[in-house]
């Protein structure tokens, strides 16, 4: 089988390195577009191997793409087209079908109750996607979340399959060592108790919160924010105002996967944190907390898909608390109160291994190519 996954952009983002992990589970033969925005996750994809080509899309209503991308298409002979995230999904179907591809696959990675992707679910948005996945065989939701959202916008259910996101366990397993070396590269003291805050640096993400909660806490607390975007200044100026800059820390874009960038990828920070607070008010998966809980790591957060899709008893320390500083700095004391845990995956961790995930996945494909791709054949071991 030959798969083309294509991709709105590869800058360092849960969905975009998602694809890169799910790729290293995934049959050899598959190749990526990105249709603006070639950034780390792109050099990453090269490095392992993977043909990545740049679309060179110039904005929402470059209308030029969808040639460009039929020719892609056509030339490379896929079997199957699997599209990721808004702008991907609507160009890669219709070029698909252009190319005379009809095995088309889409995972919708970001659709909330309010807003896809940051932009708000206006009739607009909710007609093209709806136009775009009619072209489609298959709609992937990363959570039965996702899932029942994509029913109440008139998605049959029939064409959805939910696919949760995956992680590498082993990857993100404690080890004490790291945390160590981690604490001291970043300067956090050897006693601090650290917060975590993972994800892009944007308004809905809500990391204000922690910020105003780190400032109601004791001196011996650090903020340590992992991620890039626009919201890094507005975030330092409200950090100065609530007197507690020096109590935070910005790391900038971690990868999740090795990629050659310089200092501590994501699961060396997540070994130097003490809990993950997760104040983001909607989201379609969670997988900041996933990963967080295959560290071993408390979890206090505001919505996670991926673990009230469980049940209770899957994640006993991932607790859900108010969008609120006041509620988070009470959630976020008590933790420190309690003292550290043993620092061992939870179940909830291992419900979302990427082997598993992977696995899924080829059952899509089997069932939209049919009977010449047998199923989960391929896939390489974790």
């Amino acid at each position: 089988m030959r798969a083309l996954h294509v991709i709105t952009g590869l800058g360092v983002g849960g969905a975009e390195q998602q694809l890169r992990l799910l790729l290293r589970h995934l049959p050899d033969r598959c190749d990526v577009v990105t249709l603006t925005s070639p950034g780390p996750v792109a050099d990453g994809l090269r490095a392992d191997g993977v043909r990545v080509v740049h679309l060179g899309m110039t904005g929402n209503r470059d209308l030029s793409a969808l040639p460009r991308l039929a020719r892609i298409i056509r030339r490379g002979r896929y079997d199957l087209v699997h599209t990721h995230l808004y702008r991907a999904c609507l160009y890669g179907r219709i070029a698909a079908r252009m190319a005379g591809v009809r095995a088309v696959v889409a995972t919708e990675h970001s659709l909330g109750d309010t807003q896809l992707e940051g932009r708000p679910l206006t009739a607009g948005v909710r007609g093209l996607y709806l136009m775009g996945e009619r072209l489609g065989r298959a709609t992937v939701a990363v959570s039965r979340t996702v899932a029942d959202r994509l029913v109440r916008w008139g998605v049959p259910a029939p064409r959805i399959t939910v696919v949760p996101n995956g992680i590498d366990l082993a990857r993100f397993r404690f080890d004490a060592a790291t945390r160590l070396r981690t604490r001291a590269r970043l300067g956090l003291p050897g006693d601090a108790f650290v917060i975590g805050g993972v994800g892009r640096l944007a308004p809905g993400k809500r990391f204000d919160v922690l910020v105003h909660a780190l400032a109601r806490l004791p001196g011996d607390c650090r903020l340590l924010l992992v991620g890039g975007g626009s919201e890094e200044g507005a975030l330092r100026r409200i950090a100065r105002q609530a007197g507690v800059a020096d109590r935070v820390l910005f790391t900038g874009e971690r990868p999740c996967v090795p990629d050659g960038s310089p200092g501590p990828d994501l699961p060396a920070l997540a070994a130097a944190m003490d809990v993950l607070a997760a104040p983001s008010p909607e989201e379609s998966f969670g997988l900041a907390v996933v990963e967080a809980l295959a560290a071993g790591l408390p979890v206090r957060y505001a919505s996670c898909p991926a673990v009230q899709d469980l049940p209770p008893e899957a994640a006993p320390d991932a607790l859900r608390v108010p969008c609120d500083a006041g509620a988070y700095a009470r959630a976020l004391a008590e933790v420190r109160r309690t003292g550290p845990g043993p620092r061992t995956a939870c179940a909830a961790a291992g419900h979302y291994s990427i082997t598993h995930s992977a696995e899924r996945l080829m059952d899509v494909y089997a069932a939209v190519l049919g009977p010449q791709v047998p199923t989960r054949q391929g896939v390489s071991p974790s």
